[in-house]
């Protein structure tokens, strides 16, 4: 498929982000994720008594980066504060992609598919860890 013949979906696939990024926004905004009963609880959380898994915070993490509350985000996921600007990073190359033009050279090797797994699993494990420092990549409690 030619970049031109890609390029038809552009506009749809923008609109499809921009409206959802607006739709987050607009429920986080709207509903307090630190409020008790806002949102359902963490499967993985509920299932295991209390462990934390790599997602726990996120919601909370956005809440306060929309809010401008950079150190509130970093403590109710870490992980999801690294993770953001290479996310939306990724969505604006395949934004340009879909449009025609030349995408970024991305480092596409298997070995960067096992540094994420790697360092994901290293949080995920180490915010259970209820000792210092790591208590820090814990988020703080709901409600």
């Amino acid at each position: 498929m030619t970049g031109s013949a890609r390029g038809g979906t552009a506009p749809l696939r923008l609109g499809a982000t921009a409206a959802g990024v607006v739709a987050l926004a607009v429920c986080l905004l709207w509903r307090d994720p630190r409020a008790a009963g806002a949102y359902p609880p963490c499967p993985f959380n509920a299932l295991t008594g209390g462990l934390l898994c790599p997602g726990c915070g996120t919601m909370r993490c956005l809440r306060a980066l929309l809010g401008g509350g950079f150190a509130e985000a970093l403590h109710d996921n870490a992980l999801a504060c690294l993770a953001i600007p290479f996310l939306a990073a990724l969505s604006w190359d395949d934004l340009r992609v879909a449009a025609g033009g030349a995408g970024w050279r991305w480092p596409r090797r298997p070995l960067v598919g096992r540094i994420v797994l790697v360092a994901t699993v290293a949080f995920w494990v180490l915010r259970n860890v209820p000792v210092a420092p790591f208590t820090f990549l814990a988020p703080l409690p709901v409600g």
